[in-house]
């Protein structure tokens, strides 16, 4: 376990280098190549996972460079769960793009794929916030790029709004980070949870200005209100691997505000103990309901996808400002489902834009080729995402409304999720028939052929949601467990600044 926590990290960097130095043997090799990197990540992180069971944190000091002075990794049950949910998703994606051929259509995929795994990770294993800054800027410029990647109408218009508003939350970001080290003197999460523990009187308010910046500034990688606009158009333009990809985009930010505020604003900060959860809780109610509308106005089933992925993050934020263990584990457990569900539905709607020749959800369409296989697959995916038994999303569900009972805004918020829900269902269903049902009785000739291997990505990535059925007691006793860790950090700060010498 020495070198463990960097590994996640340093494979996809490695492998990035190495795909632009084997370019000229071919595409092919390339795509064994980058498949076989993804699955050694996966492969180290159930690794890791395993060793992290039994409340195990291991920190690696890069340079040998103790915290809170040097750059350190800190690999524990919530950050590799998140590192392996990636991963996962990450060979899905990829698998999918080499099926279909996607990563033909444009230069240097798969290095930029890397490094976007390679910034994803590296986010998530981070122990403090100026490293957290830098792998934020790595996978924003891979995923600058990867938006853009083969020709799609409406990418460039989609990818300027993206690149925009992301480098005004790296501004923001900067700013955020200048302050707390000025008052502070130190960017190490663990630390600076100390450092606010005992925050001098005069030193309060800036240093709850700059974690609402630092919240804005997270927000807007998870698209809550009112920085979400971006999120339909650059997902629903990109191509469906980089879509699913970005599956796990938003949940960085939601990550981040987990991780950072809960660590550094939580139940040691004294007055500042946990200031921000209201915002987070009515943020995430009205993104929830502008998500809702999203869904229900949307005219193409990838912008709609888009929003059911907001959704999934405004429900996960309401979860997260219902402040208990129980609405925090309910909000990984759904985070993970969310995950797996939307990166397998871009795909489906790929295929089902591919086979309709259009991607418009307007009816009167003619029929096309294996529809009913391809509808079958859509009418799965439409009931898991929309958070119905017997899928994994009902779940999460359950157990997020469950730990709303005793806060005081109880009503609203079950009112709120259980008709958003409601709609949700009604859209899903409208989109369908559109589809499916209401179309010309004549089939029309399509050349798109649905590949078993194509077929497999998908039901590999929808497979999940099984596990997470089949496995829900034990997967939930993980996630009790994670969401304990995170409300009580003592063993988190205490582990970060005193390491074990073997580590």
């Amino acid at each position: 376990m020495i070198h463990t926590p960097i590994l996640p990290v340093i494979i996809p960097l490695i492998a990035g280098f190495t795909l632009l130095l084997i370019k000229r043997f071919g595409l092919k090799t390339q795509e064994i190549f980058s498949l076989l990197s993804v699955f050694i990540i996966i492969l180290v992180s159930i690794f890791a996972f395993t060793k992290t069971l039994s409340n195990d944190i291991f920190v690696y000091s890069l340079g040998n460079w103790k915290a809170p002075f040097g750059i350190v990794l800190v690999l524990d049950q919530f950050s590799i769960l998140m590192v392996l949910v990636t991963s996962l998703l990450a060979f899905g994606a990829l698998w999918y793009a080499i099926s279909e051929g996607i990563d033909k259509k444009g230069a240097h995929f798969h290095p930029l794929f890397q490094l976007q795994l390679f910034g994803l990770n590296g986010a998530f294993l981070t122990g403090d916030l100026f490293n957290l800054f830098v792998f934020f800027e790595i996978l924003l410029l891979a995923s600058y790029s990867l938006l853009l990647h083969a020709k799609g109408e409406g990418r460039v218009k989609a990818g300027l709004h993206y690149v925009v508003i992301n480098l005004v939350g790296s501004t923001l970001f900067l700013f955020a980070v200048g302050t707390l080290y000025g008052i502070l003197g130190t960017l190490n999460i663990a630390d600076l949870s100390q450092k606010v523990a005992h925050l001098s009187p005069e030193n309060v308010s800036i240093v709850a200005s700059a974690g609402l910046l630092l919240l804005i500034v997270f927000g807007l990688k998870a698209a809550m209100f009112p920085l979400y606009f971006w999120l339909p158009n650059a997902y629903g333009k990109t191509s469906a691997p980089v879509a699913a990809l970005f599956a796990i985009m938003t949940k960085v930010g939601i990550y981040s505000i987990i991780r950072v505020h809960g660590t550094i604003f939580g139940q040691n900060a004294n007055e500042l103990a946990f200031y921000y959860t209201p915002w987070v809780l009515y943020i995430g109610l009205i993104t929830l309901v502008l998500a809702t509308f999203g869904v229900l106005s949307s005219k193409e089933l990838k912008t709609q996808i888009s929003y059911l992925v907001l959704l999934s993050v405004s429900i996960i934020l309401i979860a997260i400002g219902i402040n208990s263990k129980e609405a925090l584990s309910g909000a990984i457990f759904y985070m993970i489902h969310s995950t797996f569900v939307a990166g397998g539905f871009f795909l489906i709607a790929d295929v089902i834009l591919k086979a309709r020749n259009s991607t418009s959800l307007r009816p009167k369409m003619p029929i096309f080729k294996n529809a009913i296989l391809i509808g079958s697959i859509f009418f799965i995916f439409a009931i898991a995402i929309a958070g119905l038994p017997p899928f994994s999303g009902f779940f999460g569900k359950i157990m997020i409304l469950k730990s709303s009972i005793n806060h005081t805004q109880t009503a609203l918020i079950l009112t709120t999720v259980l008709l958003s829900s409601l709609l949700v269902i009604v859209s899903l269903a409208r989109s369908g028939t559109n589809i499916f049902y209401d179309t010309r009785a004549k089939e029309e000739e399509s050349n798109y052929k649905l590949s078993k291997s194509t077929l497999s990505s998908i039901v590999y990535l929808f497979s999940f949601t099984i596990i997470l059925v089949l496995f829900a007691n034990n997967i939930t006793q993980i996630t009790e467990n994670i969401a304990s860790n995170l409300v009580d950090t003592n063993s988190y700060i205490s582990t970060v600044l005193n390491p074990n010498e073997e580590l």
